[in-house]
């Protein structure tokens, strides 16, 4: 059996090699670096873990007796929409700038007479680095929320995932997929 030739001269198993390299070398560079394939290493594909390891595990955190005004000054200081809240030592809730408006500006109280624990957002939903980032959207979506902490096996807050952070993953991924099948057409 004869082999099918392409461009110039090349057997299309090696055009198809040298597509799956670059496919491979991007990745690395494009969606993580750690990548060797849509997903990660790991084989674990889209997950939490995944947008943590890009934006970092930083957690910005207020004490439930603090008042909302200082809650809201330590928020715009750090450009974050939202802060976990500490009780006594244990992560008690979250308050976000929805929380503000809704429960204080909308209400006409002043930021400094409540304190967050009045207007904090509690239980927490929380996910954790092996959630899904289909699941967390779904989870977004239905509790109508933008903000969800990660904990680990052990219960620990890992980091915090948003909306924004989630739909720049989705957007980057969707532009890799686009190049890939770009490249692919291109070579077949």
């Amino acid at each position: 059996m004869k082999a099918s030739y392409r461009g110039r001269g090349q057997p299309r198993e090696r055009s198809h090699a040298r597509l799956l390299r670059a496919v491979a070398f991007n990745l690395r560079h494009h969606v993580g670096a750690n990548a060797e394939r849509p997903g990660g290493s790991s084989g674990d594909v889209n997950q939490v873990s995944q947008i943590l390891e890009e934006k970092g595990n930083d957690v910005l955190q207020i004490e439930a007796e603090a008042s909302v005004y200082e809650a809201v000054k330590t928020m715009v200081a750090a450009n974050v929409a939202s802060l976990l809240v500490s009780e006594d030592g244990e992560i008690a809730g979250i308050i976000t700038e929805r929380d503000y408006l809704r429960r204080v500006a909308v209400e006409g109280h002043t930021d400094e007479e409540i304190s967050v624990r009045e207007i904090m957002s509690s239980p927490l939903i929380v996910v954790t680095p092996q959630t899904t980032i289909d699941e967390c959207m779904a989870l977004m979506t239905d509790r109508r929320i933008r903000h969800l902490p990660v904990v680990d096996d052990r219960g620990r807050v890992v980091g915090i995932v948003s909306i924004g952070d989630v739909v720049k993953f989705k957007s980057k991924q969707q532009s890799f997929e686009i190049t890939f099948l770009h490249e692919y057409i291109g070579a077949v």
